[in-house]
């Protein structure tokens, strides 16, 4: 079951890499780095499965509807 599609897909992708290399690159260091590099492992993998789990107790789902679904 997947609730990231498309172009938040692609923001969380990119947003995860950027957040990783701040800290590789030393442009923030200490436990803002390591924050940096957990919050982005997190979104970068929900982009890579394609499932967010706080999505799901929210109740959004970006992707989109399959023929024969919806209202």
């Amino acid at each position: 079951m997947s609730n990231v599609g498309g172009i938040v897909r692609v923001i969380r992708f990119l947003l995860g890499v950027i957040l990783i290399l701040f800290p590789a690159g030393h442009v923030v260091t200490g436990k803002p780095a390591i924050v940096a590099c957990v919050v982005g492992d997190i979104v970068l993998v929900a982009a890579l499965v394609r499932y967010c789990p706080a999505w799901t107790l929210l109740g959004i789902n970006t992707c989109a509807l399959k023929a024969g679904q919806g209202k």
